[in-house]
């Protein structure tokens, strides 16, 4: 007999029979009680009822659906861990919840929805643009849908999406549409994607998702499209297991790539360009997809791979263009785009025109090099260098400068003609005010 629990290794024991041992045919498996009315064997002794969660079950690796393979139960309900209990919270943020609902209570200076974004102390963006503190006294301005620029002041007209992936602050590029309705028994999906010119595009990249709360947990419904390792990956949760169908490789002479993807009911199936088209039936008993959140493509608002449902998390965001995302949720309708009015995002970050380059705007001074990630753009400067286009020097006194001042802490550094200078608080002295 061996047994394991959490972490620990397996603890074994051995028992020497001296007559042989008969093959046994047990009864039922009860998970909780047993019932009254079963006759329990006298070796067992006396057997009491279990409270708390029993979340996966699985007997020769084969898993029962604990609720969907029952024969029968009494006084079994809904398990909800709080999801505070999981400590979602980045950078001491707070966690906050009721049954339904869920928030990381963040500290100054961060946001997002696990407090793991920085925020600037002073927000120069324009037109609700995210702001993010590039140094103490440079920011960048992550553009929403529509917009452009350094400041992102700029309208651009988006015809066909280009995303850039998740950008080096974290954040991911991304479209958010109105839940698609009528999706729950029957749906149908075409899209054409235009990969980025790089490997990292092929990885693990997520095209498009739609689920339930956004908690992450086993048991979520959601919708999910991606890359992963030059392959398209669909999978869908009903509730009662996760369905997967995962394409042959990309042929990547192809400048445009064409998916036509769908479902009935369990049934679920997917076409990748002249690839044979491949199918699959999702586990359990139930039918139904049941999806409150929006529609995300490209990416997602909080992208940490945490925040989607246990499956095949996609640890990046689009890189390329998207365009002509139709559906239609029953056989007697026609193909049409999400969104209300049709075509038409709620809201999205960092999302450009297909080949259009926003660096094509921008002049950076001082050696600095222009950075653009879907409409965002900005100057990444050399060192000794500042400001939005890389003109402004760096003062001697400055975090930013390199090398630092010496200057120790409670003095004040003032920049001198040939270097710089430090005033010391009362009871300290020397150079750098070091000596007491």
């Amino acid at each position: 007999i061996e047994m394991a629990a959490d972490g620990n290794p397996p603890v074994q024991h051995r028992l020497s029979f001296s007559h042989r041992a008969f093959q046994i045919t047990f009864g039922s498996i009860f998970l909780g009680k047993v019932p009254f009315h079963e006759e329990v064997h006298r070796c067992a002794g006396q057997i009491y009822g279990y409270k708390g969660c029993i979340r996966d079950f699985q007997v020769n690796h084969k898993e029962l659906f604990i609720i969907d393979e029952a024969l029968e139960g009494r006084n079994v309900e809904n398990c909800n861990v709080p999801i505070c209990d999981y400590h979602p919270c980045h950078n001491g943020g707070t966690c906050i919840s009721d049954e339904e609902n869920w928030y990381c209570e963040c500290p100054k200076l961060y946001t997002g929805k696990l407090c793991q974004f920085a925020t600037c102390d002073e927000n120069p963006c324009g037109n609700g643009a995210t702001c993010f503190p590039k140094s103490r006294r440079d920011v960048v301005c992550l553009c929403p849908y529509g917009r452009s620029g350094i400041l992102c002041s700029d309208a651009i007209n988006i015809t066909q999406a280009s995303f850039s992936g998740t950008d080096v602050f974290g954040y991911t590029s991304f479209l958010a549409y109105s839940t698609i309705p009528n999706i729950t028994f029957y749906y149908e999906f075409r899209l054409k994607f235009q990969l980025a010119n790089h490997d990292s595009a092929l990885q693990d990249n997520l095209i498009f998702f739609t689920g339930q709360k956004g908690q992450g947990l086993n048991g979520d419904d959601f919708l999910e499209l991606g890359l992963r390792n030059g392959r398209v990956v669909y999978s869908y949760n009903l509730g009662s297991g996760t369905a997967t169908i995962i394409s042959k490789p990309l042929d990547l002479t192809l400048n445009i790539h064409i998916i036509h993807l769908g479902r009935n009911l369990q049934k679920g199936w997917l076409k990748v360009d002249d690839q044979k088209n491949k199918t699959v039936t999702s586990p359990g008993r139930l039918v139904g997809l049941n999806v409150f959140s929006q529609f995300y493509l490209g990416g997602y608002r909080e992208y940490t791979p945490e925040l989607l449902p246990k499956g095949p998390r996609f640890k990046n965001g689009f890189q390329g263009c998207i365009f002509d995302v139709q559906v239609r949720t029953s056989l007697s309708q026609g193909f049409k785009s999400p969104g209300t009015p049709e075509g038409h995002p709620n809201s999205g970050r960092s999302v450009g025109q297909c080949k259009d380059s926003p660096c094509s705007l921008i002049k950076c001074r001082n050696g600095g090099k222009c950075i653009e990630t879907g409409s965002t753009v900005y100057c990444d400067c050399l060192s000794g260098w500042k400001g939005a286009f890389c003109t402004e020097t760096v003062s001697v006194c400055e975090p930013e400068h390199d090398p630092p001042h010496l200057c120790q802490q409670g003095s004040t550094c003032v920049p001198l003609p040939g270097g710089y200078t430090c005033h010391c608080p009362l009871g300290t002295t020397g150079t750098y005010c070091e000596q007491g």
